[in-house]
């Protein structure tokens, strides 16, 4: 994969248009970073893990197949969180407001346990946030959770293990709440650093950022031409909304 001079990547990220729609998507410059913004009390933003009968959906053209099923159309998805073997959370996983699975606060290697990880959450007035993990007890009224690592920015601070000339260089994606309450999902094109990643966030002033995963991360959004692959995940963030008659 072609590495990226750091200074020469951090100039040509751009802002997003002032105005805010219910949901929009974005590519920046040269298509480096692919992006979504989504008002989440004019759409349904929620965390899916199994159906109804209890079996993990595992797909996202299995949701969009059982959100149209149910009359709504998925607008967007992505994968929301690492998981294990078994596409079981590796972390915190609340839907519809019951606790599926626990916070973890354990170490251990990897990015999910480089501390502070976090928890991206939804309450049940639709107001949406990013927290760290040992912060989410102070969290009220949680009906979506899903906790996954690293934070990339802590009350606008990067992530202290973040180094400027990181040479570690992947695909990723991502979620940050922005200065008016809208969702930033974002996934990159290109392999780049968590210090790049999470400057993309701060450009577009989030004070607060997650990591979401790496090289298997995906982002369904059909009217960019982005459709889902056959790939596997955990929990799925999902947008949607009422079909119309």
């Amino acid at each position: 994969m072609t590495r990226i001079n750091v200074s020469a990547f951090l100039v040509i990220f751009i802002f997003s248009s002032g105005i805010h729609f219910s949901g929009r998507s974005q590519n920046t410059k040269d298509n480096l970073i692919s992006e979504y913004i989504v008002n989440p009390h004019k759409l349904d933003v929620q965390i899916f893990w199994k159906d109804s009968s209890g079996k993990k959906i595992l797909r996202i053209q299995r949701l969009d197949s059982m959100l149209f099923e149910n009359g709504r159309n998925l607008l967007f998805a992505m994968n929301g969180g690492m998981f294990t073997q078994d596409y079981s959370p590796v972390g915190l996983l609340i839907v519809d407001g019951k606790v599926l699975k626990p916070l973890n606060i354990c170490g251990g290697d990897g990015n999910f346990f480089l501390k502070p990880n976090g928890v991206f959450y939804l309450t049940t007035d639709k107001k949406a946030g990013v927290c760290k993990s040992e912060d989410f007890e102070k969290v009220k009224n949680v009906e979506f959770a899903t906790q996954s690592g690293p934070m990339l920015l802590i009350d606008n601070l990067y992530h202290p293990s973040f180094k400027v000339n990181s040479q570690n260089f992947r695909y990723r994606n991502g979620v940050g709440i922005l200065p008016d309450g809208n969702i930033l999902f974002a996934i990159t094109n290109t392999s780049i650093t968590f210090y790049q990643f999470a400057t993309f966030f701060k450009r577009h002033g989030c004070k607060n950022a997650l990591f979401l995963d790496g090289e298997i991360s995906e982002m369904y959004l059909p009217e960019k031409g982005m459709t889902a692959t056959n790939k596997n995940f955990g929990a799925i963030i999902g947008v949607s909304e009422r079909k119309s008659k």
